[in-house]
């Protein structure tokens, strides 16, 4: 049973599920496989509309990047409930040595659609700069998942 099986809405077909998951493989394989940097969230948004929007349970994923800004490795970090994520600075300070990474791009759903940044959100956002900042990995962005939409700290000004 995959992860995203687990965490997908009671009565998803599984045929549904399968193509959802071949399509974010596949975007997955473009992100490491072209090379370019990820200048731009598109091929990242979409990736995270297919892997979070609708899942009844919070994630927190991270985005390892090079010093060119590519891909080298995306990973779900934390697993929560149906309202909150519990982040461990020192998950992501290690998964960042691990990977070798230069920079990161946060990215965790919100279940009930609402797109708003929590006091919390802001608050491991900074947390995770500053902690990143010591290794001198840069942040690039926090994106929150909703139903239909997705907002951008960066975008927003709030990194």
């Amino acid at each position: 049973m995959s992860e995203l099986s687990m965490m997908a809405p009671a009565g998803m077909p599984s045929a549904s599920l399968r193509v959802i998951e071949r399509a974010i493989r596949l975007l997955d394989r473009h992100l490491r496989g072209s090379g370019q940097p990820l200048t731009s969230s598109h091929a990242v948004r979409d990736m995270l509309r297919l892997q979070m929007a609708g899942l009844e349970r919070e994630i927190f994923m991270v985005f390892y990047l090079d010093n060119q800004n590519r891909l080298l490795e995306s990973e779900t970090v934390f697993l929560g409930t149906i309202n909150k994520t519990e982040v461990h600075a020192r998950e992501i300070v290690k998964g960042a040595l691990r990977h070798n990474a230069a920079a990161v791009i946060l990215a965790h759903n919100h279940p009930s659609g609402c797109i708003d940044p929590s006091h919390a959100d802001k608050t491991i956002t900074r947390r995770l700069i500053q902690a990143l900042g010591l290794i001198e990995v840069r942040v690039l962005d926090h994106l929150i998942v909703g139903r239909s939409d997705i907002l951008s700290f960066a975008e927003q000004g709030l990194i």
